[in-house]
C-alpha cells in the first residue's frame, strides 16, 4: 500500500473515476491522494500569434475544470502542472514531492507510440516510484 499517491488526470478524457478508484484501492490508511492535470501552454512560435490572455484563460479554465471534477472528492487535493511535456511534468513532480505511486491511464499503443513514446511510457521509464498503469 502507498502513502502518497499521484493520479495523473486529463480533463479531456473521461477516465478520472476509474483512476481515482484505483488510487483509493492502492492507498494506505491515512495516506493522501493528489490529482494532477497538466496544462500545456502553446509553444513560443504559436504564442507569437496569440494574445497573452489566451494562455491565462486556458489555465484558469483548467483550474476550474479540475476543481469541478474533484468537487465531490473531499479526500483528494488538486495541482495543476504547467509543462510542454506531460510525462516530464508528472515524473518531476512525483520525484520531488515524495510520491510513492503514480496512477496513470494508457491507451493501447499504435505505431506513433513505438517511435515517440506515450506519456505513460515516459512516466514508467523515468519515475523513481511505483507506477500503476490503467489500460483504457
Amino acid at each position: 500500500m502507498y502513502n502518497n499517491v499521484l493520479v495523473a488526470l486529463s480533463l479531456e478524457h473521461g477516465i478520472s473515476e476509474q483512476a481515482l478508484s484505483a488510487a483509493r484501492a492502492l492507498l494506505s490508511e491515512g495516506g493522501k491522494i493528489t490529482a494532477a492535470h497538466i496544462h500545456e501552454p502553446p509553444n513560443k512560435q504559436i504564442m507569437y500569434y496569440m494574445e497573452q490572455n489566451v494562455v491565462e484563460k486556458s489555465y484558469q479554465k483548467a483550474e476550474a475544470g479540475l476543481a469541478d471534477r474533484l468537487q465531490s472528492e473531499a479526500d483528494v487535493s488538486a495541482v495543476i502542472l504547467e509543462s510542454q511535456s506531460a510525462g516530464r511534468a508528472i515524473t518531476e513532480y512525483a520525484n520531488t514531492k515524495g510520491i510513492d505511486c503514480i496512477v496513470i491511464a494508457s491507451h493501447r499503443p499504435g505505431m506513433k507510440e513505438f517511435f515517440l513514446g506515450s506519456t505513460a511510457a515516459l512516466v514508467v521509464r523515468h519515475a523513481l516510484c511505483s507506477v500503476h498503469v490503467l489500460r483504457v
